[in-house]
């Protein structure tokens, strides 16, 4: 057998053990703490509402794992048959399209029922849910769309770049095509992609308004404009955040937070928001992530000739769609390690954002406060295993938060 195969069925044996295991460890661990709420919530979080929590986040679990489950022969049944496009006889660039097309299309049928039951079952059971059945499948149709407007020019783009270069700095153009890519849509998403699917509104003049300005200038945040975003229409899941590049940055409201929250916690959040752009987050995620992907293009080609890399996994010849491919399918394997290091740093942020916030309002009172509303309506999960946060929340637990909040 295939030393190549050998080794990514040893790290996704690995990556899903692990995953698996933390998740049971996490259930049990919530499990033996559902008979009393925590003690600093005991006064804000009643004993219904927290064991209702704990409902939830197993119900959600024991979907993820099953999805999981599911997903693993159709996976390895694609990736042990990548043969069978070539006998199309088609251009490299044609049949590469239409192998991903075929893929995507079956991890997207086989995902399909799971997202329908998380949407239409659980989000439903816990009041969450507010889509109806013809907004569902519109936000289907046009995320489907827009993957297509997107991808297509894009795969084509990067195929041709890899048969055209093969034996040269193919891998250079690439990177610097997807990371145009990356950057134009980063900066565009507020205004053409987020309207594709929800309704944005300029917050209206009072107030709030007022405050929000005052605490833009007293930070020297620049911004287009705020607004607010109709996701009560989807979910009564609250959130904001920050999205754009130059003249097109955007902070934008979801109408259920600005319902829920007093104008002193709204404010806390937006200069937690504020505090990633100032802390410069967001521009250190895109450099993180500009750099792996030259790096993983990098060690693709030099894998991109060797016959092992593709006899893994059914491909008699070397082809550029079938190295994109394999490529993208197993590195997730063999990076899985490296998760906890990811949420660490994403953690570290989110306390610098807290902090932040804090220092902003001169006061971690209205953040805390925040913090314990959208928890409680949230349904998060107040007693994770320090394990199972530790390798997979990017933020800190709400008691982690609160606890350095308390010492600004």
């Amino acid at each position: 057998m295939n030393w190549f195969l050998i080794l990514f069925a040893i790290f996704f044996a690995a990556e899903h053990i692990l995953e698996y295991c933390l998740t049971f460890l996490n259930l049990r661990f919530v499990r033996q703490h559902e008979k009393e709420v925590p003690s600093y919530f005991r006064d804000k979080i009643t004993l219904e509402e927290y064991q209702k929590s704990i409902r939830y986040t197993r119900d959600r679990a024991k979907l993820e794992i099953i999805s999981s489950l599911a997903g693993i022969p159709v996976l390895w049944a694609m990736m042990l048959s990548g043969f069978w496009v070539r006998s199309l006889g088609h251009s490299s660039i044609v049949t590469g399209l239409i192998y991903f097309a075929v893929m995507s299309a079956l991890f997207y049928l086989i995902s399909l029922p799971f997202s329908l039951y998380s949407t239409f079952v659980i989000e439903q059971r816990y009041g969450f849910n507010k889509v109806t059945l013809k907004i569902w499948v519109t936000d289907l149709a046009k995320g489907l769309l827009l993957s297509m407007v997107i991808g297509i020019p894009v795969l084509s783009a990067v195929l041709w770049f890899m048969d055209r270069y093969t034996n040269s700095l193919w891998w250079l153009y690439v990177w610097i095509l997807l990371a145009a890519v990356q950057l134009f849509v980063t900066s565009l998403f507020p205004v053409f992609v987020v309207p594709l699917f929800n309704k944005l509104t300029p917050l209206e003049e009072g107030a709030l308004k007022e405050k929000i300005r005052a605490l833009a200038q007293k930070v020297n945040f620049k911004m287009s404009g705020i607004f607010t975003m109709d996701g009560s229409k989807r979910s009564t899941h609250s959130n904001a955040f920050f999205a754009g590049m130059g003249k097109f940055r955007r902070i934008v409201l979801f109408d259920t937070l600005v319902k829920s929250l007093s104008e002193s916690e709204l404010l806390a959040v937006l200069a937690h928001e504020i505090g990633h752009n100032i802390k410069k987050h967001v521009r250190k995620g895109l450099l993180l992530s500009l750099a792996g992907s030259l790096l993983g293009l990098y060690i693709l080609s030099l894998m991109i000739r060797a016959p092992w890399f593709y006899e893994a996994f059914g491909f008699q010849t070397p082809s550029s769609y079938a190295a994109l491919f394999i490529f993208v399918k197993t590195s997730g394997s063999f990076l899985f390690l490296l998760e906890p290091l990811f949420s660490l740093l994403s953690r570290k942020h989110e306390y610098q954002a807290d902090r932040f916030a804090a220092e902003a309002l001169g006061t971690a009172e209205p953040m805390i406060g925040g913090l314990v509303k959208l928890t409680k309506d949230n349904l998060s999960n107040l007693t994770p295993h320090p394990l199972y946060s530790f390798f997979y929340y990017s933020h800190p637990t709400v008691m982690e938060r609160i606890t350095a909040l308390e010492k600004t």
